[in-house]
């Protein structure tokens, strides 16, 4: 969100040099930016009045001099990203979230940092909120990652959407819980993946120092206005924790009720030119005309995937430490997700009632499946309505997350951890009606689907170790890494009810594993207190075995082992060039792995398609960034420019096949994608009056297709197009204001410019069905800190009301109100 101010800064880097023991030769923040600072193992109550202490004395002290340093701490680190590599990074706190964002869902957090976005449609939206970075789109999910205290959350099964649906398991945290969140841009970091190539992003929940309980209730409601529909969707939320601990122990439980109604975010249409002068047909009106993302002229015949949603979370969090400096954890998740995704004809007969199959008749222009005598010639057509154009389906999951991990953390020369993770699909059924079974009679059963995800998940294992040699200016991470991916998706044909029945013979299949194996080192050294080095590897390698994917009950291909191995270098550098003034240069490289879903995941649905590629290459990519980060005056503010380029990326393309009515997806590897830009901040604290908080960001990217033997339509058609879903320009700003102690107000905008969906950039209308749009958003909340227990808050968030698309439309104006309780 923002940097503290220096005296603030100054505070905190001194409060938490009292917690480190004797013999630690250096503790201080990098830039004097202390958002690496950990969990106290002094008691609460000293820990407090000595910070106190020493910020009122900061407050009235001159800015001191910023400096360089090598973190060595004594608590528990409140962060699993490195501290010590001098890189871009941000933070949102607590606070922030609290005074200044209406967060329903976890990624809200990440709102208003820069250069962030994530794809969340609606509230709850667990398929489609992937997150996009500098150079890394919303439909690349595998290109960042994402930790809630150091547990992945990424879902590097696949890549965006489709199937089973690859956004991170952002459900797994809830904004309650979150104490902060940190991002690390870039694959700077020996100790994470390939996968870290545009961010890494880690969500520290609360524990708490003694007993605490608290309780929230969110409604939320939004009118909407799309091709002359007017509805309007309610959200609810409630959410309840608690808390203690009791000295060595400590415990937090968290749950929490979504009840979401999202817009719909799919439409059923027709291109005018498939159509056929004639009589054929059952004629009908309330076909909407309009264009598509190519600028052609077609009908839009109805809504569909209106998502009912009922999600339940579950966390349980228990520590206990075993000595001074060693503790041991343990974390539960369990999530439950309960959509109904519902569709509407437009359409309507003569006497009134909504058409939803066979052919039709728009103004002369005859839509029809199969042969028909027109003219006297015999007109073979696929443009009739099927069960496909207004899809109903019905899903039930249920996944489970395990974590446990035991930390040293004594500040001497010698710490370590061992972690572990477990994440599960317990169940994961989608049920949805077949071509066959058109509505009306598909609302209660008839012929369907019903893939099935059980058996899918991941597990990750993770040792580490930092060493201090003594009497040097290093600080040494090592560590050894195994995750392991295993995909089992099944979709079954149902002949009877499709809602209730058990699964019937074979549609298709897709199973897989990868594993990827790495150790690494990574080297912070101290030169001078001026300068700064960082030098990293990473040593990688990884399989992919027993893939087999099933196109039907009696075509099948199983895959044999693949094997790959990689090198990663990291290096980076920061010189105290003034006293408020520090520069760093960062460069690494990143190697991320195809997923299984990308090897062996072809599927296919009543409407779509995804065709697979199990010799995918890795997709590699060198990042570099320079960044200035200064003081004026009450005003901070950093200067980057970065730089990729990646060969053999991976991407999914999609288009639609307009004879077959059907969205096509095709993973390819291209050759060569490369992304230079700017990103500039800047924010300030008390600025002109007491409590008024401003900061804000622009970011410049050039991200373009260098080299590709591949193509969409036609030989060359992609060479010198911008890389899908990254835009030339975004900017956010913020102002936040403190009236006194009980009323805050903060109002903040998002801008994106126009981007592309698609390879060669055919999709020159974004303000469609399937474009991708430019946005300018603004958003308001007021808090209302009633007494010490009670809060509440009122939020709009789209307050222009703008329209816009990235495939699928987003939220229009949605208010929010909010009544919270912390004992």
């Amino acid at each position: 969100m923002k940097k503290l101010p220096l005296a603030r800064a100054a505070a905190a880097c001194a409060a938490l040099a009292g917690f480190a023991l004797a013999h630690t030769s250096a503790l201080a923040c990098d830039d004097c930016d202390c958002d690496d600072a950990p969990a106290s193992s002094t008691p609460p109550a000293a820990a407090a009045a000595a910070a106190a202490a020493t910020a009122t004395a900061a407050e009235t002290a001159p800015p001191p001099r910023t400096r360089l340093g090598l973190v060595r701490v004594t608590g528990a680190s409140p962060t699993s990203l490195p501290t010590n590599i001098p890189t871009t990074r941000e933070t949102v706190t607590r606070e922030d979230i609290a005074r200044n964002i209406n967060a329903t869902d976890a990624e809200d957090a990440l709102k208003y940092l820069p250069s962030l976005l994530v794809r969340k449609r609606y509230i709850g939206d667990y398929n489609h909120a992937i997150l996009s970075s500098r150079a890394s789109g919303t439909g690349n999910s595998a290109r960042s990652a994402v930790y809630a205290d150091g547990i992945l959350l990424s879902n590097y099964l696949g890549n965006g959407v489709g199937g089973l649906s690859f956004p991170p398991r952002w459900g797994l945290v809830t904004p309650e819980e979150i104490e902060r969140v940190d991002v690390m841009y870039g694959p700077f970091s020996a100790a994470h993946p390939g996968n870290s190539v545009g961010a890494v992003v880690d969500y520290q929940t609360r524990m708490p120092s003694r007993f605490e309980a608290h309780a929230q209730l969110t409604h939320s409601v939004q009118p909407s206005s799309l091709y002359g529909e007017h509805a309007t969707y309610r959200a609810t939320q409630a959410s309840a924790s608690v808390g203690s601990r009791e000295g060595a122990f400590s415990w937090w439980l968290n749950l929490n009720h979504t009840d979401s109604e999202g817009q719909p975010l799919t439409y059923a249409t027709r291109l005018l030119s498939n159509g056929v002068a004639s009589t054929v047909g059952t004629p009908v009106t309330g076909a909407v005309a309009g264009l598509n993302n190519a600028n052609q002229a077609w009908l839009l015949l109805g809504a569909g995937t209106q998502y009912q949603t009922r999600q339940d979370h579950l966390k349980l969090k228990l520590a206990v430490d075993l000595s001074p400096s060693l503790r041991a954890s343990y974390v539960l998740g369990l999530w439950r997700n309960d959509a109904d995704g519902n569709s509407q004809s437009y359409l309507r007969d003569a006497a009134g009632n909504p058409v939803t199959s066979g052919a039709i008749n728009v103004g002369g222009l005859a839509f029809f499946t199969g042969p028909q005598l027109i003219n006297g010639k015999t007109v073979t057509g696929t443009q009739g309505l099927t069960g496909a154009d207004f899809a109903l389906t019905r899903e039930q999951l249920l996944h489970a997350m395990h974590g446990v991990s035991v930390k040293s953390h004594s500040g001497g020369e010698w710490d370590w951890e061992a972690a572990a993770s477990l994440y599960s699909y317990q169940r994961d059924d989608k049920r949805q009606n077949a071509a066959t079974n058109p509505q009306p009679g598909a609302w209660t059963g008839g012929a369907g689907t019903l893939a099935d995800g059980s058996g899918t998940g991941w597990h990750t294992l993770a040792l580490k170790g930092v060493w201090r040699p003594a009497g040097t200016n290093h600080v040494v991470d090592l560590g050894m890494q195994q995750d392991s991916h295993h995909l089992s998706y099944r979709t079954s044909n149902i002949t009877g009810n499709y809602l209730a029945d058990a699964p019937g013979t074979l549609a298709n299949n897709a199973q897989g594993r990868t594993q990827l194996q790495a150790a690494y080192a990574q080297d912070a050294w101290l030169l001078s207190p001026d300068w700064k080095a960082v030098l990293g590897l990473r040593a990688e390698a990884w399989q992919a075995r027993d893939g087999r994917t099933d196109f039907s009950a009696t075509a099948g291909q199983s895959y044999p082992v693949r094997r790959e191995h990689a090198l990663s270098p990291k290096a980076a550098v920061s010189w105290q060039a003034a006293p408020d003034t520090v520069l760093k240069a960062s460069l690494g490289r990143a190697v991320r792995m195809p997923t299984v879903s990308e090897l062996y995941g072809a599927t296919s649905t009543t409407n779509s398609q995804y065709i697979n590629d199990a010799n995918l290459k890795p997709e590699k990519s060198w990042t570099g960034e320079l960044s200035a980060q200064t003081a004026w005056g009450p005003w901070q503010s950093r200067l980057t420019a970065f730089a990729e380029t990646t060969r053999d990326a991976i991407y999914s393309q999609t288009l639609l096949d307009p004879a077959a009515n059907k969205n096509i997806s095709r993973v390819q590897n291209i050759d060569r994608i490369g992304t230079t830009g700017l990103e500039a901040t800047l924010a300030a604290v008390d600025w002109g009056l007491p409590g008024l908080d401003l900061s804000g960001s622009v970011t410049y990217a050039d991200s373009k297709i260098k080299a590709n033997r591949g193509f969409v339509a036609t030989p060359g058609d992609t060479l010198g197009k911008w890389q899908p879903n990254i835009p030339r320009w975004r900017a956010t700003a913020l102002a936040a204001y403190r009236f006194n102690g009980q009323w805050s107000a903060s109002l903040a905008a998002r801008y994106s410019g126009r981007q592309f969906r698609t390879l060669n950039n055919a999709d020159v209308n974004g303000f469609a069905y399937q474009g991708v749009s430019r946005y300018a958003t603004a958003d308001l909340r007021v808090r209302w800190q009633i007494d010490r227990q009670w809060t509440a808050a009122f939020g709009i968030d789209n307050l222009n009301n703008d329209r816009y698309w990235n495939f699928h439309n987003y939220p229009q104006r949605r208010y929010s109100a909010e009544l919270k309780f912390d004992l």
